[in-house]
């Protein structure tokens, strides 16, 4: 038996948990057969390790969805499912990574069951965070030498000639973003001796061609900016041991004619290949600040009277 305790500052959040008459902290009870006692912002959980673990990570997720601007209902409640297994890696502060949702628990399963994944959806559910998090497991547990991170660079604007520096300092704003994941797992320095040993290779789309990766856990970020002829390229450079993930989202194009895009194309050209997943996010899986989600919902209403 073990007990832990959660502290909720904000008295909206907390009551929106509890439920009325505390309805929503039984409901958690029987769905995790602990005991939890509530008073004021601090909740008591008891029961075995397991059990104990699984309703603190669901109450975690509830409150997130909460300061989201979702409410925990009854029903919702009783779908949760976790599991003790459902952690990815630990950062170097200590903090577990691990799926917040269904949608990304059935992501970090298909990464772990296929060689070949696509997720697909709006900015914001973890789509690149998740697969960064899942090739640093392997790498950690020997089952792949080294993490691949390529993006397509797409002049939005701006022709990259007229840009100051050398090729790479022209393409590093665009390759940035593939850093924060890093940062918060490995840290800093751990990140920046991976990255100077070539075990963390991040390297833009073009450069990609003509190589074969072998024992690598390969990830194309922002892929709906690839062409059709670009998406073939790099899926086939996929060598032995090594398994690819192919983030986008679909909503994003920069290219004039959105339906070259590759990834728009890709789901019906390996639809018949049970080998390789596709998992869809929606904007309900946004796990952004609150408004990011109303800020996606926004622009989708604003499209459809556009179009």
């Amino acid at each position: 038996m073990i007990t832990k305790q959660i502290y909720i500052s904000d008295s909206k959040e907390a009551l929106a948990l509890f439920g009325q008459y505390d309805s929503n902290l039984k409901l958690l009870e029987k769905r995790f057969s602990v005991k939890i006692f509530a008073r004021g912002g601090e909740i008591t959980i008891q029961g075995r390790r397991n059990n104990v673990e699984n309703a603190e990570r669901a109450i975690d997720n509830i409150i997130l969805k909460i300061k989201n601007g979702e409410y925990a209902a009854e029903s919702e409640i009783g779908n949760i499912r976790f599991t003790g297994e459902d952690v990815i890696v630990t950062t170097d502060r200590g903090k577990t990574i691990k799926p917040k949702n269904e949608s990304q628990n059935k992501y970090v399963d298909a990464m772990s069951k296929y060689d070949m994944v696509f997720a697909i959806g709006p900015a914001g559910t973890g789509k690149t965070f998740l697969a960064v998090a899942q090739a640093i497991k392997l790498l950690k547990e020997n089952k792949i030498s080294r993490i691949i991170l390529s993006r397509p660079i797409v002049e939005a604007g701006e022709k990259l000639g007229f840009l100051p520096g050398d090729f790479y300092e022209k393409v590093n704003p665009y390759l940035t973003p593939l850093y924060d994941a890093f940062y918060v797992i490995l840290g800093p320095h751990l990140f920046a001796r991976y990255k100077s040993e070539s075990i963390i290779d991040i390297v833009p789309l073009a450069y990609m061609r003509g190589r074969t990766l072998d024992d690598a856990f390969v990830i194309l970020d922002e892929a709906q900016n690839t062409t059709l002829e670009q998406m073939k390229m790099f899926l086939t450079r996929l060598g032995s041991g090594s398994k690819a993930v192919i983030t986008g989202d679909v909503t994003q194009i920069d290219f004039e004619n959105k339906k070259s895009s590759g990834l728009v194309l890709i789901s019906e050209i390996l639809a018949s290949i049970d080998q390789i997943k596709f998992v869809n996010f929606t904007k309900e899986d946004v796990l952004r600040h609150g408004i990011v989600k109303k800020i996606v919902k926004a622009f989708e209403k604003w499209d459809k009277k556009a179009g």
